[in-house]
């Protein structure tokens, strides 16, 4: 956004005092750990589900297990990890960062930034939307297929407390949702820890039945994995939407990029996590192969009686870990999608003073409680629950790829043909993948594809009307220009202290300012008309946080950035100007805040469609105020209302 110009005497001052984040961590053990902690928990507790539900795809087909059939189960399990994690996300998708953030919103914003025509970017804009609807149906399920998965290990050692196991996982999980107003800061402490004890935990029993049975190191081979598709075709077509579970997580590793850095994400997933998970796969495989009895739950199978209920307790610990970096994961989603005009303003609680990442979104907690829960109840297996899991996965790889292209073509010049021949490849394994996983959409796919539609139309929704009131606002503004020519031919009052004026247009004067002078006939002694300027990037650059330009005596025009994974808070923000000369008496907490309430109301001839316009309103009743969005004490706030009609 440029400052309107308004006389050539006018001049811009930009500052900021924000230090830019090193996004270049530097890889040591104690960040490694964290990364495990925080990044791996989703990939990491799928070996508990994965294998026994693809094997449950092959045997329900016939009950006699040939050898090659499990070596290629395992095949394809170990290549989906090695081609989809490592090659597409490690070693390609993670170098197209947005200064330094990953994600698919940021994914979006570079593929955007790089189109020229608007109907590309509207195009890629619904790609991105539609990414990420279908990451919040899996940060649903996540929580709810994890928890069960583990519990139901209790069947093992304990067959007579299957009853019993979709009770503990409600209260598990109706446990964890009511933490998470607490933060999340001492508990993190302990991810990691309990991350490298579980990566060691699966891996050395793997190892075990690997050293036991080691031809089944030959199932590595890729040719195992061919020869599986080639000799079942449907059959194994059927058994990739059961393989896709191992890689679920996958775009957690792009999504937290900016938190740890590209390399040590890499690191550890190369020398640590892939290995481990390799490994415990490769001993579920040998120890179905020697003891067809272990099929039911081969993962906990693997242990040794005495270590059952161990294993099962360390398996729900990091299941909960698992499950707690979905819901933070949907806490911020949901606070971008607002920077970004998709979604309006949530309450947002800050639960470390020192941490901004550290949020809890009331709104966003509940909304993924009750369906979680729900889940549980609907599903009561963790089986049944992988049919709804894959689909929501699969559809955001769809997406990235998608993305992908866009980005290495035109913002890293490769070639189109580059482009076509390496993600054309992805393209071919992502969408059987997701046709694979379509085809259980009677099952419970339909339920991220549900959820995934209804946000959907929710988001385009609000950014439609948001829209129009941007556009009818414009009509009726009055330039800044104007106002200012009248202003000392008026016989205003003015009164001492400082007011700030809320506008959401800086080439006009704001609703709040004109209702002021209607029904007070005052105007303060300092006046300043301060936009909130949401960029489509990460963050603000440095230097380039607040544009300040003086536009009469004591009447300055502010203008203060952010990027989308940046959060508000404007006080704050407002305490640089004190840096300015002109600005020194300046106290952001001592100033009036002047806001406007739109009441919504249908016009004559509505620029929606009545379905469209309902939506919107009631999104709109049950917005957050911008106060408390930009963290203004709530003392401070004068708010007047006024009517729009859309």
């Amino acid at each position: 956004m440029v400052l309107p110009s308004l006389d050539e005497e006018s001049q811009i001052t930009e500052f900021g005092t924000d230090q830019p984040e090193h996004k270049m961590k530097p890889i040591n053990a104690a960040i490694l750990m964290t990364v495990l902690g925080v990044v791996y928990g989703d990939i990491g507790t799928s070996p508990i589900y994965a294998f026994r539900a693809t094997m449950g795809v092959v045997s329900n087909h016939h009950a006699d297990l040939q050898r090659w059939e499990i070596f290629g189960i395992i095949s394809l399990i170990f290549w989906a990890l090695v081609l989809i994690v490592t090659v597409k996300y490690v070693m390609l998708v993670m170098r197209a960062d947005h200064n330094g953030e990953g994600g698919i919103l940021a994914l979006m914003s570079l593929a955007q930034r790089v189109t020229k025509n608007t109907t590309g970017k509207v195009a890629l804009g619904m790609v991105g939307i539609a990414g990420t609807c279908l990451f919040f149906g899996d940060g649903m399920i996540t929580p709810a297929v994890s928890v069960l998965s583990a519990i139901e290990g209790l069947e093992v050692s304990l067959p007579s407390v299957q009853e019993f196991i979709v009770p503990m996982a409600l209260i598990i999980l109706f446990g964890l949702f009511c933490m998470q107003s607490k933060g999340t800061e001492r508990i993190g402490k302990i991810f990691g820890p309990v991350m490298f004890l579980w990566f060691s935990t699966i891996g050395i029993l793997g190892l075990l039945q690997v050293i036991q049975h080691p031809f089944v190191l030959v199932a590595l081979s890729p040719y195992y994995a061919v020869s599986f598709v080639i000799h079942h075709e449907w059959m194994a077509f059927l058994a990739l939407g059961s393989v896709v579970l191992a890689v679920t997580g996958a775009e957690a590793l792009y999504a937290d990029m900016g938190h740890f850095g590209r390399k040590p994400i890499g690191y550890a997933w190369v020398f640590f996590v892939l290995p481990a998970l390799t490994l415990n796969y490769l001993g579920q495989g040998a120890l179905v192969l020697t003891n067809p009895h272990a099929l039911s739950n081969p993962f906990f199978y693997l242990a040794p009686h005495w270590f059952n209920i161990p294993l099962v307790i360390l398996s729900t610990f990091a299941t909960v870990i698992a499950s707690q970096a979905g819901i933070s994961g949907g806490f911020s989603l949901a606070k971008q999608l607002t920077q970004l005009g998709y979604f309006p303003r949530l309450r947002i609680l800050h639960t470390n003073a020192h941490e901004e990442g550290q949020i809890y979104v009331p709104d966003v907690n509940h909304a993924l409680m009750i369906g979680a829960l729900l889940l549980i109840v609907s599903f009561r297996s963790s089986e049944a629950l992988a049919a709804a899991y894959g689909i929501a996965v699969t559809g955001t790889f769809i997406c990235t790829t998608t993305l992908s292209c866009v980005v290495f073509h035109k913002l890293y010049k490769w070639p189109a043909y580059k482009v076509a021949i390496i993600f054309g490849i992805f393209f071919c394994i992502d969408i059987p993948f997701f046709t694979a996983n379509a085809l259980k959409i009677p099952e419970g796919g339909w339920v991220p594809l549900l959820l995934g539609i209804c946000l959907t139309i929710m988001m385009t929704s609000w950014n439609k009307g948001r829209n129009i009131i941007i556009k009818k606002r414009a009509q009726d503004a009055m330039p800044i220009a104007s106002f200012l020519a009248r202003l000392p031919q008026g016989k205003i009052t003015r009164v001492s202290g400082t007011a700030i004026f809320m506008t959401p247009d800086p080439m006009s004067i704001p609703n709040s300012l004109i209702h002021n002078l209607r029904h007070n006939k005052v105007l303060h002694d300092h006046v300043l008309f301060v936009t909130i300027e949401n960029l489509k990037q990460p963050e603000a650059e440095y230097g380039h946080r607040i544009a300040m330009r003086q536009l009469a005596p004591n009447i300055y025009q502010i203008i203060v950035r952010y990027g989308f994974m940046e959060m508000p808070n404007l006080p704050k923000v407002l305490e640089l100007l004190k840096s300015q000369p002109q600005l020194d008496f300046f106290d952001p907490l001592q100033a009036s805040y002047f806001t406007t309430r739109e009441q919504i109301v249908p016009a004559s001839i509505p620029k929606m469609s009545k379905w469209r316009m309902a939506i919107f309103m009631f999104m709109n009743r049950n917005a957050s105020p911008v106060t408390d969005f930009l963290r203004i004490p709530a003392d401070r706030v004068v708010e007047l209302a006024v009517r729009v009609s859309i």
